[in-house]
């Protein structure tokens, strides 16, 4: 049985002044934020919206982990690409990100960042994802 893609989604952004550090990189907080930007369209993509989804249900998706390996910096006015794809969906929401300068396609920096599914308000951490946000993030 072939392996099925994991449902992944880029988007093409160029770095702000404000985004770089007093070495005229940018700082490293930043990923965090692209990361953000890119996981959000990807869950916009599947159709998942978060705010709606506690709106409904009161359930919570905090970040429990993140990690990054910066690789080559980016500097002011680059464009880059944010890719973010979609390991598991099933116990907590794993991500892992992709950032590359567009022109050369030269990985930057590398991620991952974690997502577990609470119950608000008790803040009870559920041992699974629910099961219509796990089926249309593909799990």
């Amino acid at each position: 049985m072939a392996k099925k893609d994991n449902m992944s989604y880029e988007i093409r952004l160029t770095v702000p002044f404000h985004d770089v550090d007093p070495m005229q990189i940018v700082w490293h907080g930043n990923y965090l934020k692209y990361f953000d930007i890119a996981r959000f369209e990807l869950f916009h993509n599947a159709g998942v919206d978060l705010w709606e989804f506690f709106k409904k249900t009161n359930y919570l998706f905090p970040i429990t982990k993140t990690t990054t390996k910066h690789i080559v910096p980016l500097r002011y006015g680059d464009e880059f690409i944010c890719k973010a794809t979609i390991i598991d969906a099933r116990i907590k929401i794993v991500i892992d990100f992709e950032v590359r300068l567009t022109g050369r396609n030269e990985i930057c920096t590398k991620g991952r960042g974690d997502q577990v599914a609470v119950k608000y308000p008790e803040l009870e951490m559920m041992l699974e994802i629910p099961d219509e946000i796990r089926k249309a993030l593909g799990f």
